[in-house]
């Protein structure tokens, strides 16, 4: 199968790569670089630049799925310009795709796009699962609904529309988890606020194997990127000090204290989503790391 992927120099995208390649898939990927834009076996690299409408045609001949992952990083503080390249590196993208698809001959069947958990509503004891009705009235929730509205279109095109709602991906390599491990490993780490709210996660080789999964099985529709074992967020900072034989000693951080520092992102650390993995585990995917202490274990031996 021919796959062109956007986002593929990302966290998600680089190992979703090597794990497509390694199962002789042939890659396209769409980079905003022109310096990554490379040609190896089985993997093609093209240019596109979303906010100026641009992007190579020929990215798109043979392709038979699209995975779009591209989007700007939330982990950074959201001051008003950045909130806006937030919104727009989602669904500017979407429309260069579904515009190019609207015009040239193509064999696309499928799109596989990411998204997020932020649209549901916050929770400590009530679990979501993706027939949720209800929404969260902030930044990310409508960053979100306006995200697979983006997407949704290509329905009209006779496109296959699966998205992936993602918890917190474990990775070493870069995300929201280093930054949880920095200050324990450091012997400084505390829990956020109450260390009440529930904090759904997956890791990342359970993550990317959920594409594969989604993209084998042809699945269309919403389904939540979340190990099947929430966590609060005590439990998740007691779990990573006990990975790390670190002790913690510090009282919880005050939620003030986080926006000080980080601003309106410090929402990322206190918000609570507590969200079922059900819809996906009924198909027959298999989790690899269902457990939170056995996949940070995993990560940092």
């Amino acid at each position: 199968m021919k796959i062109l992927i956007t986002g593929a120099t990302g966290l998600i995208g680089r190992e979703l790569v090597t794990l497509l390649l390694a199962n002789q898939h042939t890659v396209h990927y769409l980079t905003t670089s022109k310096t990554k834009v490379a040609e190896k076996p089985n993997l093609k690299g093209f240019y596109w630049n979303p906010q100026a409408g641009k992007i190579e045609e020929s990215c798109i001949y043979g392709v038979d799925a699209i995975i779009h992952l591209a989007g700007a990083n939330i982990a950074k503080r959201w001051t008003k310009s950045y909130k806006q390249e937030i919104i727009e590196s989602r669904t500017l993208s979407s429309e260069l795709l579904f515009n190019l698809l609207k015009k040239t001959p193509h064999q696309v069947k499928q799109i596989i796009t990411a998204s997020g958990t932020a649209i549901y509503p916050e929770s400590v004891s009530q679990v979501y699962d993706e027939s949720a009705t209800q929404t969260e009235d902030s930044f990310l929730s409508n960053v979100v609904k306006k995200w697979e509205a983006s997407v949704n279109t290509f329905q009209v095109l006779g496109i296959k529309v699966c998205k992936l709602r993602t918890g917190i991906v474990f990775s070493e390599k870069g995300g929201a988890l280093p930054e949880m491990v920095k200050p324990i490993a450091m012997g400084f780490g505390a829990a956020m606020g109450s260390g009440k709210q529930m904090q759904s996660w997956i890791h990342i080789n359970d993550l990317v194997a959920m594409y594969r999964f989604a993209l084998d099985n042809q699945l269309e529709g919403v389904y939540n990127a979340v190990s099947p074992n929430p966590v609060s967020n005590a439990v998740l900072t007691k779990a990573i000090a006990k990975v790390l034989k670190k002790p913690l000693w510090l009282p919880n951080l005050p939620e003030f204290v986080m926006k000080l520092i980080l601003g309106e992102m410090a929402y990322l650390l206190f918000s609570s989503k507590n969200l079922s993995a059900d819809k996906i585990q009924t198909l027959g995917f298999q989790f690899q790391f269902p457990e939170v202490e056995s996949a940070l274990r995993d990560l940092y031996k």
